[in-house]
């Protein structure tokens, strides 16, 4: 069974919406709401980025859920959404969209910290990067 504060958990091949998110954490006891925007960038590692995508593993979703439900136990959380985009992305597309509510701002940060830290960490997506040299590499790929 889910936490009752986890609201939105998904993984899409569509672009993402803030406001979705912002929207899903909707709750009038919430005084904080603290979001996290990742957004593809033009380089890396000192590299232009020209091309990039996003894979998951078929278990990507049910372990990105398994975090939102850990981050959500060990924070004092009102609201904890997460989102992640896969597929082909454009330069300033979003790629991902974390965000938390709390009745006050410190836990919110912490979870919203713990949130983004934890997925990246534990959930089988990775991020294939072209560059304007002509390389090219996987991130976080086993």
């Amino acid at each position: 069974m889910p936490h009752p504060a986890v609201r939105l958990v998904a993984i899409s091949e569509e672009p993402l919406s803030v406001a979705e998110v912002v929207d899903s954490l909707d709750d009038p006891t919430a005084g904080g709401l603290v979001l996290f925007v990742g957004r593809v960038r033009d380089h890396d590692g000192g590299k232009g980025v020209k091309a990039l995508s996003y894979s998951a593993h078929p278990s990507a979703l049910d372990r990105l859920a398994e975090v939102c439900d850990r981050v959500a136990a060990a924070h004092d959380v009102t609201g904890l959404a997460a989102v992640h985009r896969v597929g082909d992305l454009a330069i300033g597309d979003l790629a991902v969209v974390v965000a938390t509510t709390a009745a006050h701002r410190g836990s919110s940060f912490d979870a919203s910290e713990a949130l983004i830290d934890t997925l990246k960490a534990e959930v089988p997506i990775w991020k294939h990067q072209g560059f304007t040299d002509g390389t090219e590499e996987w991130v976080g790929a086993p």
